[in-house]
């Protein structure tokens, strides 16, 4: 679709690097912390440009889907319009149900906190329509035991699917950034939760799309919702804005 993407890595490095420090001085984190309670803003309106869509699932145990809420959706759009030219809707985001029709506009979705996601039968069947007409999922904020219930759920949405670690070598590590290498992370709740990066391929082929992309043991919301804040170290914010911008790109361009 001929997206043009600046290409100047030096730069985009040190752009980073100023960007989280002067972006969270900007942006207001509306969770409740003790309560997670969240402000659910109004979706943006359609208009053809990119808008950062959040799925929503039903609760049962605990909050989940809302983590992070909305201050990662600004801080990373604002990054995401500085360094390419994807110019995204940066003061508004969307939240969408699985089953909703109208996720049918966007082609990216943000899942977060799978461990603790049970989808019900429209919500999974919806999913799995949204992916199979092309749409692209970026599952992320989940560690150690987690899996269990993530896999189970994941296997509702696409009961055939073969969910595979991702090599450094996969087109998604060089979309926009070249990322030389997986290790170095962890979720921020456990350090010694080390990340894994994992995929589904259209119809489990390796040389076809990939249509998950999957962050274990790790949280890149959380990285860049509290970037410039002084909480965690710089460079493991700017590799989570590193890998949500392939994320996106890739997302855009296949």
């Amino acid at each position: 679709m001929g997206l043009r993407l600046r290409r100047s890595r030096n730069a985009a490095l040190f752009a980073i690097c100023g960007i989280v420090l002067a972006v969270a001085a900007t942006v207001t984190a509306r969770t409740a912390l003790s309560q997670r309670r969240v402000f659910i803003e109004p979706n943006a309106k359609y208009d053809g440009r990119f808008t950062f869509v959040r799925l929503r699932y039903r609760v049962l145990t605990r909050p989940g889907w809302e983590y992070d809420y909305p201050a990662m959706e600004r801080n990373f759009m604002t990054i995401l319009k500085d360094l390419s030219t994807v110019h995204p809707h940066v003061r508004e985001s969307n939240i969408h149900d699985m089953d909703d029709p109208e996720l049918s506009r966007y082609p990216i979705a943000y899942l977060s906190e799978p461990g603790y996601w049970y989808p019900n039968e429209s919500e999974a069947a919806g999913l799995r329509t949204w992916i199979e007409k092309g749409g692209f999922l970026i599952v992320d904020d989940f560690l150690l035991g987690q899996w269990v219930n993530f896999e189970h759920s994941m296997k509702l949405v696409l009961p055939k699917a073969r969910i595979v670690p991702l090599t450094i070598q996969h087109p998604i590590f060089n979309a926009f950034f070249k990322i030389t290498t997986l290790d170095g992370m962890s979720h921020p709740d456990n350090a010694r939760a080390k990340a894994e990066y994992l995929g589904i391929y259209e119809n489990n082929d390796p040389t076809r799309r990939l249509l998950v992309i999957i962050n274990y043991n790790n949280d890149i919301g959380d990285y860049m919702e509290w970037s410039g804040q002084g909480w965690y170290p710089i460079n493991f914010s700017n590799d989570a804005y590193k890998l949500a911008t392939n994320y996106i790109v890739y997302g855009l361009t296949h």
